[in-house]
């Protein structure tokens, strides 16, 4: 019980990564809050994890609405007393050409990934920064955090900018006790990736078995997706670890697809 005594939200929680994040941090003996826009699959999330003897609420949060995240923020930090950790994890996907790219969907990624994860952090500092309590802020990126691929314009430099929040936080939380992190994840088997599939394949003009073959498991060392659970059990070593050694830093789970 790594996080006995801790509470978390976890935004995008009701399904893939962050559910797969919740469930362990939960295991963990963490009090998790799942957030996200579906309430209903949120609050079947939090069932399963109370089911299993964890503590768990569901939260709506629109990730890009201040109002919103503050709103569930607080509700959180009520429940369970204060916040100590906050895994900005929600995040869409949106493909096509740079010369293609609707205005708006670039918008909408910007808002979703970067905007979101402002927000969640300001609100969770609230009751972080309170009397030094501490906590630890961890942003999914990505390989193309670092990396770039075609078709990805905007969620590339939202996953990059993920970098620049997450240093900054760490110079100025740490006289707060607050650490950041950044997990950036290889290909994840999730409906995200799914969804990417055909689309890409469309766009690049070859099958959807050389999409995963070549696209996505090509640069791997072992042609093997990155798993909910690679993901989960670093965000649970990061939450547990018992220094400011590793703040502001990024942590590439990506069975060698990218390596710094």
């Amino acid at each position: 019980m790594k996080l006995q005594g801790k509470s978390a939200i976890v935004t995008g929680a009701a399904s893939g990564i962050g559910k797969a994040i919740a469930d362990l941090l939960a295991r963990e003996g963490a009090a998790v809050a799942i957030a996200d826009l579906n309430l209903e699959a949120a609050q079947k999330a939090a069932a399963d994890i109370e089911a299993a003897g964890g503590r768990a609420i569901a939260v709506a949060m629109d990730v890009t609405n201040e109002d919103a995240v503050n709103s569930a923020t607080d509700e959180v930090a009520k429940a369970f007393g204060g916040i100590d950790i906050l895994v900005s994890n929600a995040g869409i996907q949106i493909v096509n050409p740079i010369q293609n790219y609707a205005f708006s969907d670039w918008k909408k990624m910007q808002a979703i990934h970067v905007d979101g994860a402002f927000l969640t952090t300001k609100a969770a500092l609230k009751y972080m920064y309170q009397d030094k309590r501490g906590g630890t802020v961890i942003y999914m990126g990505s390989v193309h955090s670092h990396e770039a691929s075609p078709l990805k314009s905007a969620y590339v430099a939202a996953k990059h900018a993920l970098l620049g929040l997450a240093r900054v936080l760490a110079k100025e939380g740490a006289e707060y006790n607050v650490r950041s992190h950044v997990i950036c994840p290889g290909f994840v088997r999730t409906p995200l990736v799914d969804k990417q599939i055909p689309e890409q394949a469309k766009e690049l003009g070859i099958s959807e078995e050389e999409v995963i073959r070549r696209v996505m498991l090509g640069g791997t060392v072992d042609g093997v997706f990155t798993t909910v659970d690679d993901v989960a059990q670093t965000a649970l070593f990061l939450c547990a670890f018992p220094s400011a050694a590793l703040t502001g830093q990024s942590f590439i789970v990506s069975h060698g697809w990218y390596m710094q």
